[in-house]
């Protein structure tokens, strides 16, 4: 695997507007088709680093570099899923995961809606096929779980092929049977399309789970404390979770948190 897909060096933030230093000295390099989770306690600017390498916020020092070019400026496709599944209510399941594809100029070679839009019905089809929700297309976001709703967000994600797709909490608003089958279907669809994942969760049983890594993030400005690789066995199912080693590695995880609750000076 290509270890500069995707690289930050000496990465801080500073919000202009306050002069808190939010993130400093973050240096990373994460593999292509690599699956790594980012944990830490609230506050630790997990959700702000996740910003920075999605090009949606500028570092104040260091630099990002996605495949040898800055996240706003890499050809290489980035997905976004938010917490909130932030869906248009008054467009279709099928508009929503479509918008990457118009807003990319993509969907000129598609079919009209019909509400009118021009949709890129194959990347689409694939797309919801993906997630599990074929046959839902010409359903609202009113008419769906929280669960659904949410899968059509990563489907939005997953429509246009990325190479990189950053996770906020994705299932942190969900219940916990639900959360840990999303979790399940997540995992399959990682491992059916390889793509490299970027999670940010405050679940480390979560974390463990599904990553290759787990990067534990500590402090104020927040800084990379500790990287666990995760050495167990794939696919992985929820049985995992009763094993010693998983045990082993969620103990890991927990401890990394709690041994530097200090902010740094």
């Amino acid at each position: 695997m290509n270890t500069d897909f995707l690289t930050l060096r000496d990465v801080g933030v500073t919000f202009a507007d306050t002069g808190d230093e939010v993130l400093a000295n973050i240096d990373l390099a994460i593999p292509a088709g690599a699956f790594v989770a980012v944990v830490g306690r609230s506050g630790v600017g997990k959700s702000t680093l996740l910003r920075v390498i999605g090009g949606l916020l500028r570092p104040t020092t260091g630099a990002v570099r996605l495949q040898d070019a800055d996240p706003a400026d890499s050809t290489a496709p980035i997905g976004i899923v938010f917490q909130r599944d932030n869906l248009m209510p008054w467009r279709t399941v099928a508009e929503n995961v479509a918008l990457p594809l118009e807003l990319n100029g993509a969907g000129e070679k598609g079919v009209k809606g019909e509400r009118g839009r021009n949709l890129s019905s194959g990347l689409v089809t694939e797309a919801l096929e993906m997630v599990g929700l074929a046959g839902q297309e010409e359903s609202y976001p009113a008419q769906l779980s929280g669960g659904m709703a949410q899968r059509v967000a990563i489907a939005r994600a997953l429509v246009h092929r990325p190479a990189l797709l950053l996770l906020d909490e994705p299932f942190g608003a969900l219940d916990a049977l639900t959360r840990e089958r999303m979790a399940q279907e997540l995992l399959g669809i990682w491992q059916a399309h390889p793509v490299t994942v970027l999670m940010v969760t405050h679940s480390i049983s979560e974390a463990v789970l599904l990553a290759d890594e787990v990067l534990v993030m500590n402090g104020r400005p927040g800084r990379i404390s500790e990287r666990i690789e995760i050495d167990l066995p794939r696919p992985r199912t929820m049985g995992i979770e009763a094993t010693a080693a998983f045990q082993g590695y969620a103990a890991a995880v927990r401890q990394a948190i709690q041994t530097d609750e200090a902010p740094a000076s």
